[in-house]
């Protein structure tokens, strides 16, 4: 989360060059560059379901990756990270079948709803709507890329399975970004600068964050790593505060105390649970 968050907030100076369809084009493309050199997967004997939940997951990696990207180039990003915690929100309450988690659960989207309808945009303004409509967005293809993650982990040796995912998921973004990109680099008057940026913005999103969480979805239920990465929102708001000095006003923060409540006590209670 902390690699993911501050490679989000060091990807926003590149919105204004690139646009925020190119910058993001750009960077899975890096990746899938990246993987692809060192797992070289190999496809051939794959099963039909095998090899589509790998194309399904890298079009959920790059809605989520795009979407997100558009939200935080206008909200703030704890705001934009809290409303996308409605994808694994929505994958806990429909794992979860203890009372006590669903509470939890219930607590975490007090808190999205009080953000989305209390909180504040940059100088005290309205939030933007286009982008509340990005980070919803890409909510729903956070809960998809959660679930279909488990499956091309368990299917998939190693990071083979990302490499092919993080490949699909350049291609799908291509039609969007490919044109900003050109523009964004023909426009310039160091491309090369904005190649490396972005080249070192892609190590940290999304190579190394999505790297992770495969390897820590082969070990844990789904509805543990929902509720785990429930702590998304504060480390976005703080890597907002450090990196972009982005300062949150008292509804946001009420917002995201509730979704941090919420993470902790629904770990605590899988502990006894399973203790």
């Amino acid at each position: 989360m902390c690699t993911l968050q501050v490679g989000i907030a060091l990807s926003k100076p590149l919105f204004g060059p690139l646009g925020v369809a190119g910058a993001t084009f750009l960077r899975l493309g890096f990746a899938a560059l990246l993987l692809l050199a060192l797992t070289r997967p190999r496809l051939r004997g794959r099963s039909l379901r095998d090899l589509a939940s790998a194309v399904l997951l890298g079009m959920a990696s790059a809605g989520m990756t795009l979407l997100f990207a558009g939200a935080v180039d206008r909200l703030p990003m704890g705001t934009a990270a809290t409303i996308e915690f409605l994808g694994p929100l929505s994958v806990a309450l429909g794992l979860s079948r203890r009372l006590g988690q669903l509470a939890w659960a219930l607590l975490a989207g007090t808190g999205v709803v009080l953000l989305t309808l209390l909180g504040e945009g940059t100088g005290g303004s309205r939030l933007d709507p286009v982008g509340l409509g990005f980070a919803f967005g890409a909510a729903a293809c956070y809960a998809g890329y959660i679930l279909l993650t488990n499956k091309v982990g368990a299917a998939f040796e190693g990071f083979e399975g990302l490499a092919v995912s993080i490949t699909v998921g350049a291609l799908t973004l291509a039609p969007f970004g490919l044109g900003q990109a050109w523009h964004g680099l023909t426009a310039s008057s160091s491309p090369a600068s904005l190649l490396l940026g972005v080249a070192g913005v892609a190590l940290l999103l999304p190579v190394i964050p999505y790297a992770l969480e495969m390897t820590a979805l082969r070990r844990m239920p789904q509805r543990v790593f929902s509720v785990l990465v429930s702590l998304e929102p504060a480390v976005s708001a703080l890597a907002g505060l450090l990196v972009l000095g982005q300062l949150l006003g008292g509804a946001q923060l009420l917002g995201i105390a509730c979704v941090v409540a919420a993470s902790v006590g629904a770990t605590l209670t899988g502990r006894r649970t399973n203790a």
